[in-house]
């Protein structure tokens, strides 16, 4: 024990960083455990959006639409702007919502904000529409 605490004090620098490294994961799992929505790969996500009134919903700017395209018949509001326009998809609410970004992490925040506001099927496309495209699923430019 006494080699602990001297390690401990001839080397503050790197006991700080353990704890912050340390932080971080426990951060990271316990968002992940208690987040209200399901998270799902590619062929996954198609079966959700094959179920009767799915929602697809694309929350990335309209440049990047503009350049990759985006998932057919999906409904586009940036997520900046989503809170804003929930009025759009309230008749979703009790049907499924597949929420999509380029990679990820703006759709998680979209569907954070769903389930907020009362939306009780939320998915978030793991790996967004990159993944998409490297499952060869389809895109749409329109």
């Amino acid at each position: 024990m006494q080699q602990y605490i001297e390690f401990l004090t001839n080397h503050p620098l790197l006991f700080g960083l353990l704890a912050v490294v340390l932080g971080a994961i426990f951060f990271t799992e316990w968002s992940r455990a208690t987040r209200k929505f399901k998270v799902l790969g590619p062929t996954e996500a198609v079966r959700v959006m094959n179920q009767d009134g799915a929602l697809v919903l694309d929350v990335r700017e309209e440049a990047e639409v503009r350049k990759t395209g985006r998932i057919s018949g999906a409904k586009h509001i940036p997520v900046g702007k989503l809170a804003d326009r929930l009025s759009e998809i309230a008749k979703y609410k009790e049907k499924p919502v597949v929420a999509y970004c380029q990679s990820g992490p703006r759709s998680a925040s979209a569907c954070n904000i769903l389930v907020k506001n009362g939306f009780s099927q939320v998915v978030n496309l793991q790996g967004g529409i990159t993944a998409w495209s490297s499952a060869s699923l389809p895109l749409s430019k329109k």
